[in-house]
Formats: structure tokens, sequence, C-alpha cells
């Protein structure tokens, strides 16, 4: 079962829990508490399945998986991607599975699972311009988007210099801009601006690669051991038995529906 909230839950249980470690916590608890931030297809993003409004997506998938093995119920918190990891520090969200790739200044404040898919990154264009914007030096004074805090955000810091940085919450966001002239391109992992690309026909996407990140993984809060074990354990068996590769093929095809 799949509790979908969109504000905030804590995950405390009534009674002295100190002397129980994470996962015993979770499993006292009943349930795990996912943050995740649903505008990121096919990783995570809004879908109308029997006319109800569901986070959809493989790292939902994947996070199912893990609290199926662990024998909890699964709640999802969909929230700004800048504001996950404040929330699983804080303890408001028990993980993070949201395309999030494992950087060394994330690693300073939170633990990373094994990764589990490796992305390149690419940037869109409005299909007007497909023949002029196709490299970083073609945005000298133009203005590029991607992610607050978001691998794509130093991507834009780094290979777009000469370009000005438009920073915005949500993905949805900036494609929209780039729709109505606001930006002239937006950075984002391969299977992302695919996905976009795909639902809008004046939209393109540019064959330079941008480079490849060094994986996505789960977040968890630092301190949580067993946790971190039991999620690398479910994760290696997912990735051996083809389980994330089918998640990923069966989310792509639903995020293009």
């Amino acid at each position: 079962m799949v509790i979908l909230t969109v504000s905030l839950a804590g995950c405390a249980s009534g009674g002295d829990t100190k002397a129980l470690s994470k996962v015993e916590q979770i499993k006292a608890d009943g349930k795990m508490v996912l943050g995740t931030a649903g505008d990121y297809p096919p990783y995570e993003f809004h879908k109308e399945i029997d006319g109800k409004d569901e986070i959809v997506g493989f790292d939902i998938e994947i996070a199912k998986a893990i609290a199926e093995s662990i024998g909890v119920e699964l709640e999802i918190v969909d929230m700004k991607f800048e504001g996950l990891l404040p929330a699983l520090v804080t303890g408001d969200i028990d993980f993070v599975v949201a395309g999030m790739v494992a950087t060394a200044v994330r690693k300073e404040s939170v633990d990373f699972s094994v990764p589990y898919y490796v992305a390149q990154q690419r940037f869109i264009v409005k299909t007007e311009d497909a023949q002029t914007l196709t490299t970083p030096d073609d945005f000298n004074g133009l203005k590029i988007g991607a992610q607050k805090s978001s691998i794509q955000e130093d991507i834009a810091l780094d290979k777009f210099a000469s370009s000005e940085y438009i920073g915005l919450s949500k993905i949805t966001d900036l494609v929209l801009e780039l729709k109505n002239d606001k930006i002239d391109g937006v950075i984002l992992a391969e299977p992302v601006a695919k996905a976009y690309v795909n639902q809008n026909p004046d939209l393109f996407l540019a064959d330079e690669i941008l480079g490849q990140e060094d994986g996505v993984a789960v977040a968890i809060k630092k301190g949580n051991e067993d946790l971190l074990e039991e999620i690398d354990s479910i994760l290696t068996k997912l990735i051996e038995d083809g389980s994330v590769e089918k998640f990923i093929a069966d989310a792509t095809a639903l995020a293009d529906e």
C-alpha cells in the first residue's frame, strides 16, 4: 500500500524508541516516509491513473520495492528538490529517492547507497533554435536554466559561464519558461530531457553531451548504518535480477503516453 502526501509528515511513533535501530523503528512505525520531487520523468512524475493523480516513475518503483522488502507501507512526500536533504537531516522523511547524484558536497550531510543508475547530461532548446544553439558557447549572453541545488546547476555555472543562469525549483516551470521564450535552454539528465522532448514537439534535444553524472543513489540520514546496509542489499538484488532495468523501461513508456 502506498500513501501519498504533499506536505511533510513526521515519522515518530509513540513510546521510547531510543534503543531501536532505524530499521527496527521503521518496522515499529509500519511505514517508510519517502521524500521525492515529482516533476522529473521518468524518475518520478505525476500521472492520472484510473482518474486519480499519482506519483509514478522508476524511482517510485525502487522505493516501493525497498519498503516491501522491509515489510512496511510506503508514504510519499512530494516536495521541492532543494528541500529534500534538509528534510532528511531533520528526520521529517526516512529516505530520498529522487534522481539524486551522490556528490561529495551532499555526502558531507547525508549517506548514500550504492548507485543504481548513471545518466548523461544534455540540454534542450526550442525546435526553432535547433540549428543555432548546439553547444554551450552558442549561449553567450543568453539564458540557460537548471533545477536549483542539482548537478545540472553545477554544469550551468561551469560550462555556460558566459550565459545568464536561471535556477528554478521545478523542472516543469523551467520547461514552461523555455516554451515562453523567457530562457533559451534547459540542462537536464538525458532520460528527463527525452521525456519532455517526446511530449513537446516544439522542443529539441541538442546532440551535445555535457558529461556523465557519478550515479544516482538513495540518500539516508547519517548514523543509520543498518538502514544503509539494508537498502544496499535490496538495490544490489534489484540491479542484478534486472528489476531496475525493467522499472526504467516501464517508466519511460508511461512518461511517453
